[in-house]
């Protein structure tokens, strides 16, 4: 299970943003979601989607776009490429973000508090608390023993956690119980997010370009944080990749 977040992430607040003093209102995480995108089969490895602007899309968002998504198999990993091209003669503003969720556990004799999350570069981790769907300005620190954090069900009992200086490029998803496990690569996302449901098994990484709207944002869109100004005929380009051990 893995939706595209576009083109935001997170909730805006009071579900609404101003565009060239115009009123805009978009639900959570944004339309990528729960949009139907044309699927092309390029081999027996690789597919691709796409979603493209139209009239529903523009009556909340206006603005002219193309989204592909790309997904590679390729031995024991698969690589999701976004594109977002902006095919209009004005700018495009956007955020991008992936939601990819991990059973944990995966099988039969092993249970959540097994699970446990490794970080390639952080010691210690910094998030931001959730204020009514919003990111607060109050942070919380973690230290980490071995770069590790513990998944329990309790962590995510007031919400996702949100960072903004996280410094790792990998994080992965391993078990005290075998040696089999998840490396979730991403590279040039500025903010990240870990979030299970409560008392779910499962956990969400989920690398973001852009973020919810902070508790005193203006709510205008080119204000937003994290917002991608996109210029005309040209594109952006993300990718992340799941290694399997």
């Amino acid at each position: 299970y893995s939706p595209v977040l576009f083109p935001v992430i997170g909730a805006l607040k009071d579900g609404t943003y101003y565009f060239d003093g115009q009123k805009h209102q978009l639900p959570r995480h944004g339309f990528g979601r729960d949009r139907i995108f044309k699927s092309e089969k390029l081999n027996q490895n690789e597919v691709l989607f796409t979603l493209t602007h139209d009239e529903e899309t523009l009556k909340s968002y206006p603005f002219e776009f193309i989204l592909k998504l790309h997904y590679k198999i390729s031995g024991t990993s698969l690589t999701c490429t976004c594109t977002v091209i902006n095919p209009a003669d004005k700018n495009l503003l956007f955020s991008y973000g992936n939601h990819p969720a991990f059973a944990t556990p995966v099988t039969n004799g092993l249970k959540y508090n097994d699970y446990y999350l490794q970080f390639n570069n952080d010691s210690e981790l910094t998030y931001h608390k959730i204020n009514n769907d919003l990111i607060d300005d109050e942070t919380i620190t973690i230290t980490l023993k071995n770069n590790v954090l513990p998944l329990r069900h309790e962590l995510f009992y007031e919400d996702a956690l949100v960072f903004k200086t996280l410094k790792s490029d990998r994080i992965s998803i391993r078990n005290t119980q075998n040696d089999h496990g998840i490396h979730y690569h991403f590279k040039d996302f500025p903010y990240f997010g870990i979030w299970a449901a409560k008392n779910a098994d499962f956990v969400c990484l989920e690398a973001w370009c852009g973020i919810a709207d902070g508790i005193n944002h203006n709510q205008q869109l080119k204000d937003k944080e994290g917002i991608i100004t996109l210029s005309p005929d040209s594109s952006w380009e993300r990718n992340w990749s799941v290694e399997c051990f």
